[in-house]
């Protein structure tokens, strides 16, 4: 049975530029994303080091928290794309609020601590990653959740405070979350935070929690960019209800 225009506008929000939760495009980006985390675990799994064996395996990894989420909301989506389910796609536009803005602090940290000295997120004993697999921890999960930001997810409607605090607890929960590792196996999985006092790391998780909470801003100027604002809509229509 052909999808009608009512049912079409009901799993789309108004300012969402392409429709979503469907089988077709929004399915199409889930599964992509999805088959390039998969590869990213994989690799893990194939291509064993001491991580594997420490206390936190790779979950010591700010990079592999982050897959994980992304994961979890590619997951939550594409099972929406499937059932047309819209708790589900909500659910997946929430999980969107931390998993967005925390891959695309993760791209930025990496690539620019990697620029300035690769030893301060490579250990001397870790083997090289390989380019393919490097882009797909370090760049895919930001593009991918990005993308279905802009064009298959309503606006954000967070707050810039509860951003901030959302942002906050991410980051002292993964320095405590380290530091408990770090208990069990004498090491930092970043050797950053061996350079670092205690002092100029509660700067460091301070500074990435704010820079967490602007991309968050960013995101949601960048969302009503590409798909337009609510005020503006209104304003268009000749009312302040938009009627």
């Amino acid at each position: 049975m052909a999808t009608t225009m009512p049912d079409r506008l009901m799993r789309r929000h108004p300012l969402q530029r392409l429709e979503s939760p469907s089988r077709g495009a929004s399915a199409l980006l889930h599964a992509c994303g999805l088959a390039s985390f998969a590869y990213s675990f994989a690799y893990l799994v194939y291509n064993p080091n001491q991580i594997n064996d420490s206390y936190g395996w790779h979950m010591q990894y700010l990079t592999i928290i982050g897959l994980s989420l992304a994961t979890a909301t590619f997951a939550v989506g594409l099972l929406a794309d499937i059932t047309a389910n819209t708790r589900l796609f909500a659910l997946k536009n929430a999980l969107s609020v931390a998993s967005a803005p925390m891959e695309c602090l993760i791209t930025a940290l990496y690539w620019s601590l990697r620029a300035i000295d690769p030893s301060l997120v490579f250990p001397d004993w870790a083997p090289p990653l390989d380019p393919i697999a490097d882009f797909t921890f370090h760049g895919v999960p930001s593009i991918a959740l990005v993308t279905d930001l802009l064009f298959f997810s309503p606006p954000y409607t967070i707050a810039s405070l509860p951003s901030l605090v959302l942002s906050l607890v991410i980051a002292f929960g993964y320095w405590i979350w380290i530091e408990e590792c770090y208990r069990w196996n004498k090491f930092y999985p970043y050797p950053l935070f061996e350079k670092l006092d205690t002092t100029q790391r509660i700067g460091l998780f301070v500074g990435s929690a704010v820079t967490m909470a602007v991309a968050t801003g960013v995101l949601g100027w960048l969302h009503g960019l590409v798909n337009g604002r609510e005020e503006v809509r209104k304003a268009k229509s000749g009312n302040a209800k938009g009627e």
